[in-house]
């Protein structure tokens, strides 16, 4: 009899664990994949998708979700929603869609906000597949050279120079020429990136399955004899690097791709995760990164869905369940509400449970909990610069450089952080340096004759604050005058690098307040919350859920797994699969299958033909 009940009980298990993995409907195809078409370059055209304003009469009927927001992450979840049967509506509070993957064009000069590059979309990657989903095919992106990255270590005599290439067995193989003394720490962290890149998996599905299934692998020590992931995911990059090696340029190199945090409050998984991610290659949007937005949000228009633009939602509607039914959305001086059964935000989880949740609901216990795990992220200072010449008149390249004045980047970073307002200008320790217009083929067709330049550093929010108030663009001779000696010291930095700039410059800079204003980004952290060492805690990336202690409402984007690009995609695909309670990683992957399988056979039909 027992036994009976016991083999009911694991045909009930399995049948119910097969139903749920593959018995819904997919919601991507080979077939919704076409031959990308002909770039549109008629702006006009161009803006009736990506800045199409908001109105009453736009909203289609019968919505099943709204999403908060059209960065990367928001978009990726509505475009996977509306190919699942939703209906679904986008709204950004931006003149323009597309969060930091948006460009916009100033006296004739293009420029990219916040995509600088980006890796992982070779042929048949999960990435790759799941651009070709989302935009159903239309997005093609361009390799860089193999010598991607530059980083110099020092200034004048004491300057060191190291570059970077891609390839699975070129990344190695050259740095290992550049650091022949230290072999062995670099074959150790390769062997790290290897661990990171196949196994970052069990990180997410600690999102995906049951939470109480989650921390009880967790807590019990099952989920460590897996895999060392969930150990490296908590273990802080300086200490790590300590254990390789004591040459303190390679540990740079360890940790140069920097989003905000020094290496000693960082997760090694996370910067291990980042050098790797350019390892197959690093690439550039083909038609500039507005080309992302443009095309996903056609697939959203294809189901029936839209995005709307200056539309800033004021508030996330929850009835007295407390559960989520819509948004209001100013529009002038009034307000309109848009109902919806699911609502997703892409606006970061501050903005959405410090601003948008009503006040009631924004001192609950679950709410504070959910808020309390996670810090604001550094502020951001990008320069926009456009120079009237081509890059070849102009010494420019494809190449990124990272710039650090020495190569203790826990101390330097903490001491710039540390500075008063007054001094900050002056004492600027790190910089990266990113040329749009020559890693886009295209950009001579659509401005001939003009070159662009971005240069980021981090910043810290409370150097601005005082002018929080103030409105863009008019916020005085004093600001104008403090954030352009961030952006001199900055750009005689990169002249060093690019001499013949130098007499040829037209700026526009970005500090958190225009981040604040353009993007939305909370305290002008384009990495939305911080990236720092407690939030990798396995125990941490468990309970740091898409859902929300509020019914119906979901977060995407960067704040569910990790910064970036890449990362904000994989939160709206984590978002889409909790929504839809359908893991759609698996669906990626066998279509990852079916394409190599047709690879396989063309290959083998190509050699007969021969």
């Amino acid at each position: 009899m027992w036994l009976l009940i016991v083999l009911a009980w694991v045909v009930i298990w399995a049948g119910g664990t097969y139903w749920y993995l593959f018995g819904k409907k997919s919601p991507f195809s080979l077939e919704s994949v076409r031959p990308p078409g002909p770039r549109e370059f008629d702006q006009k055209k161009r803006d009736k998708v990506i800045k199409q304003g908001f109105s009453v009469d736009k909203v289609p009927q019968n919505l099943d979700v709204i999403v908060i927001g059209s960065g990367i992450g928001g978009l990726t979840a509505g475009a996977t929603l509306a190919k699942a049967g939703k209906k679904v509506l986008v709204l950004e509070q931006h003149d323009q869609a597309g969060g930091c993957c948006h460009t916009y064009i100033e006296k004739g000069f293009e420029f990219d906000v916040g995509l600088h590059y980006i890796g992982q979309v070779h042929e048949n990657s999960l990435l790759r597949i799941a651009f070709d989903q989302i935009s159903e095919g239309q997005l093609e992106f361009q390799e860089l050279h193999q010598h991607f990255d530059t980083i110099q270590i020092g200034l004048g005599d004491e300057k060191r120079e190291y570059t970077i290439f891609s390839g699975k067995t070129e990344m190695k193989a050259h740095l290992l020429k550049q650091f022949p003394n230290d072999t062995e720490a670099i074959e150790k962290f390769f062997k790290i990136m290897k661990i990171s890149a196949k196994k970052t998996h069990y990180l997410a599905t600690l999102k995906l399955i049951p939470q109480w299934v989650s921390l009880f692998l967790l807590k019990s020590g099952i989920a460590n004899l897996i895999s060392p992931v969930f150990r490296l995911s908590g273990t802080n990059a300086t200490d790590l690097a300590n254990t390789l090696t004591s040459n303190k340029d390679l540990q740079v190199i360890f940790s140069y791709l920097f989003y905000g945090v020094p290496p000693k409050e960082s997760s090694i998984l996370i910067n291990a995760l980042l050098v790797h991610h350019y390892k197959r290659g690093a690439y550039y949007p083909k038609g500039g990164a507005s080309e992302i937005a443009f095309h996903i949000i056609r697939t959203i228009q294809k189901y029936g869905g839209n995005c709307l633009v200056r539309a800033p939602v004021s508030q996330i509607l929850v009835n007295d369940k407390g559960a989520a039914y819509g948004v209001k959305v100013r529009k002038g001086q009034d307000e309109v509400e848009v109902h919806a059964s699911v609502v997703v935000s892409n606006c970061g989880i501050f903005t959405t449970f410090q601003k948008l949740l009503p006040p009631e609901i924004q001192v609950k216990h679950d709410v504070q909990e959910r808020l309390n795990m996670m810090k604001h992220g550094r502020g951001s200072f990008l320069v926009f610069s456009g120079f009237d010449g081509t890059a070849e008149d102009l010494g420019l390249v494809s190449t990124n450089f990272w710039l650090f004045k020495n190569n203790d980047m826990d101390q330097s970073m903490d001491s710039f952080f540390a500075l008063s307002k007054e001094d900050a200008p002056d004492n600027i320790p790190m910089m990266f340096i990113t040329i749009p217009s020559s890693k886009d083929p295209e950009a001579k067709i659509r401005h001939p004759g003009k070159s662009c330049m971005t240069i980021l550093t981090m910043v810290k929010y409370e150097w601005f604050e005082e002018w929080k108030d103030t409105t863009v663009r008019k916020r005085g001779d004093e600001y104008h005058s403090y954030k352009m000696r961030f952006a001199k010291n900055l750009f005689d930095w990169a002249c060093t690098i690019f001499p013949k700039i130098k007499d040829k410059v037209g700026s526009d800079v970005a500090t958190p307040l225009t981040n604040m204003h353009y993007l939305g980004a909370q305290r002008g952290a384009m990495y939305s919350a911080e990236h720092n060492l407690e939030r990798f805690h396995a125990e941490a990336v468990a309970r740091n859920r898409c859902n929300t202690p509020i019914k119906n409402l979901y977060i995407s984007g960067q704040d569910v797994f990790s910064c970036g690009i890449a990362g904000a995609l994989h939160g709206g695909l984590l978002c889409a699969s909790t929504v839809l309670d359908h893991i759609v990683y698996i669906d990626l992957l066998l279509l990852k299958k079916k394409l190599k399988r047709r690879k396989k056979h063309k290959n083998k039909k190509h050699k007969v033909l021969k």
